[in-house]
């Protein structure tokens, strides 16, 4: 473990909204937190319009890949946030959970799916500010 803090993202296929979060925490934390992301039932590629709109804000998300949740990556991970993945997450006392309700983009085009993007960004804007402001 490093001294960073560290963060699961997990949503179903890993496809969007999990993928999303992921690169906006990556690029606005600039490395001070290390970044993860999962699916319960990974897709076989991400969102393209989740693409379309990372790419919008100047994030490129083409080159990731959905990958499968597993025991090890909650357990290497300081917060978990779910996106709609339910129980199949594992529970591990002592971690910070927090459950994102954020619409799935699947199946949806681009023009619906900047609003989730822009949520989320709000959301991991906030989440950064938790995990690396000192306490007073």
């Amino acid at each position: 473990m490093s001294d960073k803090p560290s963060v699961l993202f997990v949503c179903v296929h890993n496809a969007g909204r999990s993928q999303m979060a992921a690169a906006f925490l990556t690029t606005l934390s600039k490395g001070n937190i290390e970044v993860r992301s999962a699916g319960s039932q990974p897709a076989d590629r991400v969102n393209p319009a989740a693409m379309e709109a990372m790419a919008e804000v100047g994030i490129d998300i083409a080159a990731e890949i959905p990958k499968i949740l597993t025991t090890e990556a909650v357990k290497d991970s300081d917060v978990v946030i779910t996106m709609g993945c339910g129980d199949e997450c594992p529970y591990f006392p002592g971690k910070r959970y927090e459950d994102w309700v954020l619409e799935d983009p699947a199946g949806k085009g681009v023009e619906s799916v900047r609003p989730i993007r822009d949520e989320i960004k709000t959301r991991v804007e906030a989440l950064i500010e938790s995990l690396i402001t000192p306490a007073r």
